[in-house]
């Protein structure tokens, strides 16, 4: 069975970090790639980060150099650590995968960057 957790969303001051975690059951070695999405209210969702399973990496712009992406094949686990966070990072982050023609995507977790 195929499941997307995420977890470690949460309230932080502006200029402080977290760090999210997007567990893969059933696909983890198999996905093409796996991303962090975001989504704002009123705003379209949004790529964020993006991992492929050669570990290559790509990055919005506007987190670019503040936000990493990495895989954790122990824990078949995709991480985004994100630092400096801006009130415009506030979003719902959802994490997804693609397998073949197949998208999947977690149920998502709050990040609100506030003081």
């Amino acid at each position: 069975q195929v499941q997307l957790v995420e977890s470690g969303g949460g309230l932080v001051q502006p200029g402080g970090s977290l760090m999210l975690s997007c567990t893969v059951s059933g696909i983890f070695d198999s996905a093409s790639f796996i991303d962090w999405y975001r989504q704002a209210p009123g705003r379209q969702r949004e790529l964020v980060a993006s991992i492929t399973r050669f570990r290559e990496t790509t990055y919005a712009a506007s987190v670019r150099g503040r936000f990493t992406i990495s895989r954790d094949i122990f824990r078949n686990t995709v991480q985004l650590q994100m630092n400096n966070l801006k009130p415009e990072d506030t979003a719902v982050y959802y994490c997804h995968a693609q397998d073949g023609t197949d998208d999947y995507w977690g149920q998502g977790t709050q990040v609100t960057v506030s003081s």
